[in-house]
């Protein structure tokens, strides 16, 4: 979702226990600030000033609630309402709804999809109708628009003139919303925000691994037909959409299984006004248990699957027709999952489950995955990189599969590595990054499925005949059959290394700094300080942290504290914008600026570059910009790395290091003497690099050598 919010918001407004459709929203005294954009205090002045303040309706004497429409009336009398987004008073409303958040979104999402479907008629009803005639009418139109979108049987129920009565406001700022928004935007806005505030209710597919699947499975065509059995919040079937948008068409129906009842809803919706074009048909049951499609023959199955579920149905299902490649253990539900997606195939057909790495080697799997593989039914297993989804702790692996015809392929299996270092696809500590990512696992396997095999890649990529891994594990990690990138060049490609680090070993020689003679005794320069300069105009101080991406548009890599201590290229990235409201202005890098690490960094400055510019500012950092009339930026990095100099200008308050940069000095010279010292020091920075390049090449020529003489690619001789 494009739009984060933090869990606090859902304990703003307060649900009144008792008869629903008696009792009005409720919101508390932060709920209230957050409306009028104001600090509690602000509140409790108002309460205490204000004699017209409206009465709390519940909650306790130390936390008491208001009405809603009391309060929104009486700050809209006091003109303290107009600049309040509307994206926040709608979503203050359904939060506080009285029947839920899930329900009042609901009803939300199915006016949404009223006023997007049918505009002219859901003007018309809410310009002739008062509130009490618009809940009246709405049940039966909602329920004619969501029958021809979602079909019979769709899982948005409970929309009765009951349910609605204590809607109406909510009911009309919906269509405002959708008015400025639109109806797709405003929903995807509020889903979000619901998401964000329930995080350990959910498990999501971020968007990075749902697009990889979703191309994978490439379905395109507006007779294709797609199927997520376990669809969650719908990211994969949206992702399936989105996929073939932009060729024109879009799938022609997605269908979505999912047990809890609340989410099938809010799924149905979500597709249904994410891609307008396509037939959606959500059901809300267990999968294994109640199929929903028993008769669905898909052009493609995406599935992220439930994760060691043991209550899966494994005692009431033993004899199902689905287990045409073997009984699953009770410990095997992936596995489960697997056989349902194949069964819902047509002959032909794709499915790309998202799996723990553990279902490709455990023993109690090893002849279900024997006999995908001799059927030819699993073609590819993919690694992905840690963090690609929860748990980020855990590289999970991709299964491509293709439901067997009546002359199945000779048995191959591509297996592809996301994650090692011959991808680049660690671009970050903590994010992958998705374009080497995706780059690697689309070429890779389109290339597989045309041909029938691969061309190997070390460490990247390779494909195995099946009846090379049907031995008594049916180990199926790609780690276990990819022979690392040194080894498998042979001593030609260790030659290769070797022959980089002979060359930079004597780049070093020569960078290697050579000291003059020295000085008479230690210099006597006038001093002056960071801070004075600032204050002077000489330079320019910013702190690092702040700035948020746009929703849906690029952003600038981050530079991070470890990058700047490590001297490595930007790998951070911008936190997505909280909505309501436009990204926040990240501070952005020049040529020239010299960038401190204040936190634990000892004494380290780094000038930028071009190949840094453009690069957002990260935490734990402060940019000096010097006035190049007035400062070199190397003698003003050189000299704000002396250990004397970090060491007065640091404190020691907490367990970690903190340095005051204002309070490093420099010494005052002349413009022409500082240059002189500038090049010193940038000819030092150079020997820095050579020194970093030589470790990391004589690093891959030691493991290189040790790989190929313990598998044979080199001899002892």
């Amino acid at each position: 979702m494009a739009d984060n919010a933090s869990p606090d918001n859902a304990t703003d407004i307060r649900t009144a226990p008792t008869r629903t459709q008696d009792r009005p929203t409720e919101v508390t005294a932060a709920g209230i600030a957050r409306l009028a954009g104001v600090g509690r205090a602000a509140v409790s002045n108002w309460r205490r000033r204000h004699a017209d303040f409206p009465k709390p309706v519940g909650g306790t004497e130390t936390s008491p609630a208001f009405a809603l429409r009391d309060i929104e009336q009486w700050l809209r009398d006091q003109g303290k309402l107009a600049e309040v987004p509307l994206r926040e008073r709608v979503w203050q409303q359904l939060v506080g709804h009285p029947a839920g958040a899930a329900a009042a979104l609901r009803q939300a999402g199915a006016v949404l999809l009223l006023a997007h479907d049918r505009p002219a008629a859901w003007q018309q009803l809410r310009a002739a109708a008062d509130d009490a005639e618009l809940t009246g009418v709405l049940p039966a139109v909602l329920d004619a628009v969501l029958a021809a979108r979602l079909g019979p049987g769709h899982p948005v129920r409970g929309l009765t003139r009951e349910a609605l009565a204590p809607s109406a406001a909510l009911v009309r700022a919906t269509g405002d919303l959708a008015a400025a928004d639109g109806a797709a935007a405003a929903y995807d806005f509020l889903l979000g925000r619901h998401l964000d505030a329930n995080p350990r209710q959910y498990t999501l597919t971020p968007p990075g691994p749902a697009a990889l699947m979703a191309e994978l499975a490439a379905v395109a065509g507006p007779s294709g037909t797609v199927l997520d059995p376990a669809c969650g919040a719908g990211a994969l079937l949206a992702a399936a959409g989105e996929s073939t948008a932009g060729e024109g068409d879009a799938p022609g129906t997605l269908y979505g299984q999912e047990a809890d009842a609340d989410l099938a809803a809010l799924t149905a919706l979500r597709l249904a006004l994410g891609v307008p074009d396509a037939q959606v048909r959500v059901r809300a049951a267990d999968t294994l248990r109640a199929d929903a499609f028993p008769d669905l023959s898909a052009d493609a199955v995406l599935v992220h699957p439930p994760f060691n579920e043991r209550n899966w149905g494994h005692d009431e299902l033993a004899y199902d027709p689905r287990w045409e490649y073997g009984f699953p253990a009770r410990t095997e539900s992936e596995l489960a999952w697997v056989q349902h997606a194949l069964a819902r195939l047509r002959e032909g057909g794709t499915a790309v489950l998202l799996m723990p790495p553990a279902a490709a080697s455990r023993r109690s799997g090893r002849r279900i995955r024997a006999d995908l593989l001799r059927r030819g039914a699993l073609r590819a297993v993919i690694a992905l990189p840690a963090g690609a989804a929860p748990p980020n702790g855990v590289p999970l692996h991709l299964w491509v599969l293709r439901k067997p015809g009546t002359t199945p392929p000779a048995p191959q299996l591509l297996v592809v590595d996301t994650a090692g270092p011959a991808t680049g696809a660690r671009a970050g500590r903590d994010k992958p990054d998705w374009q080497s990512v995706r780059t690697t696992a689309v070429e890779a396997w389109r290339a597989f499925d045309r041909d029938g095999g691969i061309e190997e890649q070390p460490g990247v990529r390779r494909s195995l005949a099946a009846i090379d891994l049907l031995d008594d594990d049916v180990d199926l990690a790609p780690a276990r059959h990819l022979p690392p990138p040194a080894a498998a060049g042979g001593p030609a490609e260790l030659a290769r290394v070797r022959e980089r680090l002979t060359a930079t070993l004597a780049r070093t020689t020569a960078l290697t700094p050579r000291p003059d003679a020295a000085a008479a005794g230690p210099a006597r320069w006038p001093l002056t300080t960071v801070g004075e300069l600032a204050r002077a105009g000489a330079l320019v101080l910013r702190a690092g942290g702040a700035g948020t991406a746009p929703a849906g548009g690029a952003a600038p890599a981050v530079l991070t504290d470890h990058d700047v201590i490590g001297g490595g290229a930007p790998t951070g990235a911008l936190p997505e914008a909280p909505a309501p409201g436009p990204a926040e202005e990240p501070v952005l890098l020049q040529a020239g600026d010299v960038v401190v690490p204040v936190l634990g960094g000892g004494a380290v400055a780094r000038v930028a570059d071009d190949s840094t510019a453009g690069a957002a500012l990260g935490r734990n950092l402060t940019l000096l910009r010097p006035d190049p009339a007035a400062l070199d930026p190397w003698f003003l990095a050189g000299f704000l790395r002396g250990t004397a100099n970090n060491r007065r200008a640091s404190s020691y308050a907490s367990t970690a290091t903190r340095l005051d940069v204002r309070r490093l000095q420099l010494p005052r010279l002349p413009l022409a003497d500082q240059r002189r010292y500038g090049q010193r020091f940038r000819d030092l920075a150079a020997f820095e690099e050579a020194l970093r390049l030589t470790a990391r090449l004589g690093e891959q020529l030691v493991q290189g050598l040790h790989d190929g003489l313990t598998d044979g690619a080199v001899t002892p001789d």
